[in-house]
This record gives structure tokens, C-alpha cells and sequence, in this order.
């Protein structure tokens, strides 16, 4: 069954601060599992994503630049966190927080996703940097998009990882919430 990818439109599915989505892929990025929140929030059933290859919610506002990234990381065995735009099936899009970590059942490697909810000061101060980093991708490419990325970070001192957590780390009840949340998922097949 083929699943289609939905055009854009211009209206935000808002996510509760207690609502975290979570999916699991092999390496290749082949969707394993999702839970019952992200099909709520994505609006494809699970049966319509198991198999699929998780870019299938990658919304066009994206730069390539930060999946690099991503990839790049999780491929060495470093976990990251990454604010990110996501599109549903509807079309319409909504913005998470992902935390990666690699785990490991013998010999296979699996990647879990861990989103939650972004405050609204994230996302205003994301937007301008994807905007431009996705206008650079388009005049001249990946490679000048991540040296343009790499700059920014230089200009302000810090490192992917820190300008993430500066924006996105929980804090507080949040965090206690957020790493439950995760150890419930330990064991998930």
C-alpha cells in the first residue's frame, strides 16, 4: 500500500505540553513503531506508516542541513536533540522537539524518537535560521547550508547541542515528565 505525501497547508496542529510522540526505526530510517499519540497528532494509522521510511513526515520547510545532522550523529552513536517541523497527513504541520537515542538488541541497531511539545519562544527563535538556511540549500546546496550553520554557531559561541538545549532542554516538572516518559519506552519491541 503506497502512502501518499500530503501537500502543505498553512495551519498548525498545536500538541499538549503531556502529549510526546514516540517512534522507533531501523537503520535506515524505516518506521518499526509508533505510539498511539503520534498517529493521533500525525493522522496516518499505524498500519500506514510501519515499513515507511520516516522522512514521509518531513515537512518542505525543513533545511536538508539539520537531517544531516541528525543523521550524521545518531549513525556514530551520539544521541541529539533537534527542534523540527513536522507534516501530518492533513497537510497541516506541527512543530516538536525530537530527542534521539540509539538502542541496541543484539546485534540490530534502533533508533528511538522522543517529541514533545515546543514553547512558542523556540520556534520564533528557529524560524528566521531554517528560513534561511532552507534559501541557501536552494541558491547553492547542502554543503554551503551546513558551513552557513556552521558560522552561526561560531558567532554565538556555541555548539549544535548548546544552541538546541538553550532553546529546547526541559526544565523543572517538564524534565521529570520527559525522561519518565522516555524510561517507560525502554523496552518497547
Amino acid at each position: 500500500m503506497h502512502t501518499h505525501r500530503p501537500l502543505p497547508i498553512d495551519k498548525e496542529i498545536k500538541i499538549g505540553s503531556k502529549n510526546f510522540l514516540v517512534s522507533k526505526t531501523d537503520e535506515k530510517g524505516k518506521i518499526l513503531y509508533v505510539n498511539d499519540t503520534f498517529c493521533d497528532i500525525t493522522g496516518y494509522e499505524e498500519f500506514e506508516v510501519i515499513g515507511k521510511a520516516h522522512n514521509i513526515l518531513r515537512h518542505p520547510d525543513m533545511p536538508a542541513a539539520i537531517f544531516y545532522l541528525m543523521w550524521k550523529r545518531i549513525k556514530s552513536g551520539k544521541n541529539i536533540r533537534a527542534l523540527v517541523k513536522n507534516l501530518a497527513r492533513s497537510g497541516e504541520y506541527y512543530w516538536v522537539s525530537t530527542d534521539f537515542e540509539i538502542r541496541y538488541e543484539g546485534s540490530t541497531k534502533t533508533y528511538m524518537a522522543f517529541r514533545r511539545a515546543v514553547p512558542r519562544k523556540a520556534i520564533r527563535s528557529i524560524e528566521p535560521l531554517y528560513e534561511h538556511l532552507l534559501r541557501v540549500e536552494k541558491r547553492h546546496g547542502l554543503e554551503a547550508s551546513l558551513i552557513y550553520l556552521e558560522g552561526f554557531l561560531n558567532e554565538k559561541h556555541l555548539t549544535f547541542d548548546e544552541y538546541m538545549d538553550s532553546i529546547l532542554k526541559p526544565k523543572g516538572l517538564m524534565a521529570v515528565l520527559f525522561n519518565k516518559m522516555k524510561s517507560t519506552f525502554a523496552n518497547v519491541a
